[in-house]
């Protein structure tokens, strides 16, 4: 049955998909659809479609939109595109991608992602093997070469050959990641939009921000972020009674009724608080086959990257490996750092085209012209700098050539300040410990994303230690993730480091605060970089998660280390911690300054 439309016609979601809410699918209403003219009218058909993923075949539940005088002999590109975790095709803001595209001439085929809505099969997490594989059955369909199950055909999206179909994706977290996943296993898609989707789900779920091996991956097992994937858990698990259905392929085990075994292996492994070495490195090995950092030198379309400053879930680091590979291996590749993510940040003026701003925005208009050059190829379209970044100091971007590297120093001095020579560096001993339960709140909780009441940043006094810099003489502009070099004492700690359980391994919470003159401090986008020391009798790298912002003239900068947070596990016993300054041994905060 064709719908024929004219104009945008929101779609309700289900009251868990909302509850999920602010945190994993309600940004993604940027892309809800904006007014459209009576020109540019099109029809919208549900489509089924029995696909092969892995080694199994699952039903996909889809809508085709077809733009009005679209036909063999006037053909037009086309742009495929998926939920973000907990939606469907028909959640307001999935629908709204085919609608926003479709109303400006593109053929558009929505669906929803496998486990999700109507679609069959279990969660595998944007498995490039299952979730690629599925997708790319759907690329066959815009090729004309393969039917829909009640035989619709698609002869009248533009090719580039036999049976390959001038194909682009875009859409957000979990329907970011599988833009990678279908590209890396089918070269026929010809453009990625990727927008606040992750690298490493290892690093995005259980984060280390130290002991790196490759972008954001690290060797050593991290912190688990118990807040957001006990969410995923719980919205991942409710989608049989979300959307019932007697499709078996939809049922997994007693354990997990809707997560494939390994996926569900990593989310009891994590919820369990030990790591021990050979379950841990299982662990991580599935996490990162199912991730971008595995497959990303199968990704050869080109790619730009959307990603959220405000997102404690899969913040700029996450998007910043991912260009660094992409660009390192040859692969067209350019990025935009956005206000807002996962945690919120929507500011007047960004992309959110449910207020119709495709046009309007600078993230609508490259994203635009991104598909008007990859799609349509024409050669003379301007897609944009390398790297472009909002600034919310003049609600407008800045841009530069690369990310910003670290590129000042404050060393951090046995008094408790933050000084900027090594020389007045003064000798100090100060000790912190932690408690049994979290004495510190740093990431907005799941409470805070959906409108209830949460509390603002704090560190209970004992367990944590901050260095303050004195008064700024001028603004400085931070762009980038700043790096601290920090050793510590920790003689518990180092007595069961190596117990052959990561979880005995010391765990602290490195931040750095902006301090008003009036002695109020502000936790930029709430973000913290969650530690689990490789080894504390040896100095170790912090990298915080990356920031855009202006410390103003006669603010100071406040540099902390915590014993623990809310949002993550934290310590297994009590660990008391002493760092030690000396003008020849001491820790150093790095800042990526520009300007």
């Amino acid at each position: 049955m064709e719908v024929h439309v004219s104009r945008a016609v929101p779609r309700s979601r289900s009251p868990l998909t909302f509850l999920a809410g602010a945190a994993l699918i309600a940004p993604l209403a940027l892309l809800g659809a904006g007014p459209v003219s009576a020109a540019s009218e099109f029809t919208v058909t549900p489509l089924e479609f029995t696909v092969r993923a892995g080694d199994r075949s699952c039903t996909v539940d889809a809508d085709l939109y077809r733009p009005a005088g679209v036909d063999a002999g006037h053909p037009a590109p086309a742009v495929l595109a998926t939920n973000g975790f907990g939606g469907s095709k028909s959640d307001g803001s999935t629908d709204a991608i085919g609608r926003a595209f479709a109303a400006r001439g593109y053929v558009g085929l929505v669906y929803s992602g496998l486990g999700f809505g109507k679609s069959g099969c279990l969660i595998t997490l944007d498995d490039p093997a299952i979730d690629g594989r599925a997708a790319s059955g759907l690329v066959d369909f815009l090729a004309g070469t393969r039917a829909a199950d009640d035989g619709t055909r698609a002869d009248f999206v533009t090719g580039d050959g036999p049976g390959d179909p001038r194909v682009g994706m875009i859409g957000g977290s979990y329907g970011g990641a599988v833009q990678l996943a279908t590209a890396s296993v089918d070269h026929r898609v010809d453009a990625l939009v990727p927008l606040i989707t992750w690298n490493d789900l290892a690093y995005a779920l259980s984060p280390n921000t130290t002991g790196a091996a490759r972008g954001v991956s690290s060797d050593t097992p991290g912190v688990f972020k118990w807040q957001w994937t006990n969410g995923f858990y719980l919205l991942g698990e409710g989608q049989p009674l979300l959307v019932p259905s007697i499709d078996p392929s939809r049922f997994g085990s007693p354990a997990c009724l809707h997560f494939a075994p390994r996926a569900c292996d990593t989310i009891r492994l994590l919820n369990s608080g030990r790591y021990p070495a050979d379950r841990t490195d299982a662990m991580l090995a599935y996490a990162r086959s199912v991730s971008p950092a595995s497959y990303l030198p199968g990704v050869t379309a080109p790619t730009l990257l959307v990603q959220g400053q405000a997102d404690s879930l899969f913040n700029l680091n996450e998007a910043t490996a991912t260009y660094r590979t992409l660009r390192a291996q040859g692969t067209t590749t350019k990025m935009i750092w956005q206000a807002w993510g996962h945690s919120g940040g929507q500011v007047p003026g960004e992309l959110d085209l449910a207020t119709g701003n495709l046009e309007t925005s600078y993230v609508g208009q490259r994203i635009l012209a991104w598909f008007d050059r990859y799609l349509h190829q024409r050669q003379d379209t301007d897609t944009g700098p390398a790297f472009a970044y909002y600034r919310d100091w003049t609600s407008g971007y800045g841009t530069a050539s690369a990310v910003p590297a670290p590129s000042r120093t404050l060393y951090l001095s046995g008094d408790g300040t933050l000084v900027d020579s090594r020389s007045k560096v003064t000798r100090g001993s100060r000790r912190y410990t932690n408690a049994l339960l979290p004495t510190s709140h740093s990431e907005s909780s799941l409470a805070g994303l959906i409108g209830l009441k949460d509390p603002a940043p704090y560190d209970t006094r004992g367990t944590h230690l901050g260095w303050t810099s004195a008064p700024l003489t001028a603004p400085v502009d931070v762009v980038g993730a700043p790096k601290a070099t920090l050793e510590v004492k920790s003689p518990t700690a180092e007595r069961v480091q190596n117990s052959g359980d990561a979880s005995d391994r010391l765990v602290l919470f490195a931040k750095v605060y902006d301090v008003a003159p009036d002695g109020t401090q502000h936790l930029v986008n709430r973000l913290v970089a969650p530690v689990r020391v490789p080894d504390v009798t040896r100095p170790f790298t912090v990298e915080l998660p990356g920031i855009v912002h202006r410390y103003e003239a006669g603010h100071r900068l406040r540099f902390v280390i915590a014993a623990s947070d809310t949002a993550y596990f934290g310590n297994r016993g009590i660990k008391p911690v002493t760092v030690v300054s000396a003008p020849q041994d001491t820790g150093v905060l790095e800042l990526p300054v520009v300007g």
